[in-house]
């Protein structure tokens, strides 16, 4: 195989150009056209914003509603005191309507606190009844009314079941005596007409909490992150000061300190392995503990997992196999991880010369952050601004024609419906609307997610675009630093913004496009999963796979693509087809170095998720002893899972700028083997280290032959009196 063979099919290779001097300085815009489209779309999403400002309203989210639509406990309104929601007929909660409508067809008021006693109207209207403590779970009513009068117009409740707040609604109090139900330690009731068992109350209150649910779980959550969220802080600046010194480190003792992380994250990874096996073995004689996951089913509460056998013997197994894998992966890439060693030294050294390229992630997650703080507050906004609907609720026996049609509250009162109706209500039933605005929020809510998956890409883009740019001008600079531009990361960034906008929303865009169809299909799986058509999820599943490949290699391509643009500044179509044909000019090396030295890297993020992990699960799960600072949480599962995916990012970011130095350093490695042959005329660019590393170790039959100028071994200082 030769350069003549390769060069049809993977183009020509790169000519000597003795002007050429590393990133072009004097280049135009690229990509013109969607970039229009690009500033277009976000103006569109700051008017999808504005709109949904205007129309949305998280007091849905967060406060309970009433029969008439008002929020309970809502700061700055009559109802401030009155934050707990009572159900007048907690029964009518058994009703199968509520799991379709989310509402009980029952009146429901805002009260100052739920009642902790039973009794009924009768017994308190009777003297020497409690009507004053009564009279507060009514609405506005008279002392002189009569009992039947005030069951008529349904001003109070039949009876008052002692209960206690559950997400700000009162639930009756049910407890055990024995084999029996109880509530308010009475194995009866009174519902204004006869004696009731306890037990009847059960199917109303599954009703109304399996609606009310996974509302509880997002609120103890929101609670325990306000009350770790500066633990959670410490534990993300820790994540920060040990990628830090991981990467500072890295920059001078590049060769120790790989090794030191592979025998680490082996360690670490051990360490796992050993305490998952000894909760194993402490398990073995405790109640309940060898139920199987399967018997146990789904649990709110993901901590009752932790006291199953199963649950850690799964661990187990999981880390065994991951320790497997890597020693495995290290003992067959021993001699390829001793090269990409060298050249993540090499990477030390330029990052050395550029090291404010180290900070320049701050900078990325800077602008993640407001493009994903914008799309949360958007989607939030969009998914309340909904109208509030009214509907007849039939309260009585007699069957109601008009039941479930929406209403008027205002009038209905007066309305043929009511006179038809007399026992039904017009009550609060739920949040939608039928306007053109409301019948679009579909849409609006996808172009919501479309520009957050667009504008995070560009925004990753950009700082691809802006180190390769930084990278690019250390590697062609002939006499390194004296030759580098002063400030290589902003004179990147300046010419990536200003020349380059629209290739980098190219990118992002046909990203976005693959990441919002996997999406799709994710929705699909999901509304699919109670179907039996095999052929359908089969054919689902493979659609996933193949998409999750795409975006994979989108983003090979994106990378390399990105480098191509910040040394010749050439429009997205053209340097991703250059990057791909000098990759594929040069795939062997592609092989052996790059994939290596990425998994490298990974390692180093897999250590410093570990040590932060390891740390936050003994502080959080209260395993240190004289430690008297540990919160009291809900789930201590949140602030380590929200550590360990923060710490993966912080690592991710910093790390991120060693594995793009590498990228970029190969790419111009392979174009400075392509254009210069390292005599005295052209000598190379490459440091005699990194030429050592390469040519050395690697052996590519497109680029050399026994008989090219590249054999000669031209030192540095005759480069150096070459250009003198």
């Amino acid at each position: 195989m030769n350069i003549e063979d390769e060069g049809p099919k993977y183009g020509e290779p790169r000519k000597y150009d003795p002007n050429f001097r590393g990133p072009i300085q004097n280049r135009g815009c690229t990509d013109i056209i969607c970039c229009i489209f690009f500033i277009l779309a976000i103006v569109g999403y700051v008017a999808v914003g504005i709109v949904a400002w205007s129309q949305g309203d998280p007091r849905k989210v967060i406060y309970p509603t009433d029969s008439m639509g008002q929020f309970c406990g809502q700061v700055g309104t009559p109802l401030e005191k009155k934050p707990f929601l009572f159900y007048f007929n907690i029964l009518k909660c058994a009703s199968p309507v509520v799991l379709v409508e989310f509402q009980c067809p029952t009146t429901q008021l805002c009260v100052e606190e739920c009642p902790t006693r039973s009794m009924t109207l009768v017994q308190a209207k009777a003297p020497g009844g409690d009507w004053s403590y009564y009279k507060k779970f009514c609405k506005d009513v008279s002392d002189t009314e009569t009992v039947p009068n005030i069951l008529a117009k349904r001003l109070c409740p039949a009876m008052l079941i002692a209960s206690k707040p559950f997400t700000r609604r009162c639930f009756p109090a049910l407890g055990l005596k024995g084999d029996e139900v109880t509530v308010g330690n009475k194995t009866t009731f009174n519902d204004g007409q006869s004696d009731r068992k306890a037990s009847d109350l059960l199917p109303a209150v599954k009703n109304a909490t399996i609606v009310m649910e996974t509302r509880l779980v997002v609120m103890k959550i929101f609670e325990d992150f306000a009350h770790s969220w500066y633990w959670i802080v410490t534990g993300l600046v820790i994540a920060t000061v040990l990628s830090l010194i991981f990467i500072v480190l890295l920059r001078f003792l590049a060769g120790i300190m790989v090794w030191v992380m592979i025998v680490l994250v082996i360690l670490v990874i051990g360490y796992g392995i050993f305490h998952c096996s000894m909760e194993y073995v402490n398990l073995k004689n405790a109640p309940g503990s060898n139920v199987t996951l399967k018997e146990l089913g789904f649990q709110m509460d993901l901590t009752v997992y932790l006291h199953i056998r199963q649950t850690w013997l799964a661990f187990i197994i999981i880390l065994a196999i991951v320790e497997v894998v890597i020693i495995l992966l290290l003992i067959f890439l021993r001699n390829r991880i001793r090269i990409a060693i060298a050249l993540i030294k090499e990477a030390s050294k330029a990052i050395g010369h550029v090291m404010s390229s180290l900070f320049y992630p701050l900078f990325t997650f800077a602008l993640l952050a407001v493009v994903i703080a914008y799309w949360a507050i958007t989607a939030v906004f969009l998914s309340t601004s909904n109208e509030p609907i009214y509907k007849i609720f039939n309260m009585g026996n007699k069957e109601c024609i008009y039941a479930n049609q929406t209403c008027n509250p205002e009038n209905y009162s007066r309305s043929d419906m009511k006179l038809d109706c007399p026992e039904s209500q017009c009550l609060f039933a739920f949040y939608g609307g039928e306007s053109h605005y409301h019948k679009y929020l579909i849409f609006l809510q996808f172009y919501n997610v479309f520009l957050f998956f667009w504008c995070a890409n560009f925004v990753i883009a950009l700082g691809q675009m802006t180190l390769a740019g930084a990278f690019a001008s250390y590697y062609w600079a002939f006499n390194k630093p004296r030759d580098m531009p002063t400030c290589p990361v902003f004179a990147s960034l300046g010419r990536a913004l200003r020349y380059h906008t629209g290739t980098l929303a190219f990118g992002a865009l046909i990203l976005a496009i693959v990441q919002i169809i996997r999406v799709l299909l994710e929705y699909l799986d999901h509304k699919l999963k109670g179907a039996q058509n095999k052929f359908a999820k089969f054919l689902l599943c493979c659609l996933k796979c193949c998409f999750w490949c795409l975006e994979k290699f989108i983003k090979f391509i994106n990378r390399n693509a990105y480098i191509m643009v910040a040394i010749y500044g050439k429009n997205f179509c053209t340097s991703a087809r250059d990057a791909f044909f000098l990759l594929m000019r040069n795939v062997i090396r592609v092989a052996v170095l790059d994939k290596v030295t990425d998994f490298l890297l990974f390692l180093g993020k897999l250590l410093i998720v570990g040590i932060v992990g390891i740390i936050s699960f003994f502080f959080f799960s209260g395993r240190t002893k004289g430690l008297d600072v540990v919160p009291n949480l809900h789930y201590y599962w949140v602030p380590i899972m929200t550590i360990a995916l923060g710490s993966y990012l912080i690592a991710h970011g910093f790390f991120s700028v060693y594995g793009m130095c590498v990228d970029t350093l190969f790419l111009c490695f392979c174009e400075d083997l392509e254009r210069n042959d390292g005599s005295a005329a052209r000598p190379y660019y490459m440091s005699s280290s990194l030429r050592d590393i390469l040519f050395k170790n690697v052996e590519d039959p497109v680029t050399r032959s026994p008989s090219s100028p590249q054999e000669e071994d031209v030192p540095l200082s005759t480069r150096k009196e070459s250009t003198e």
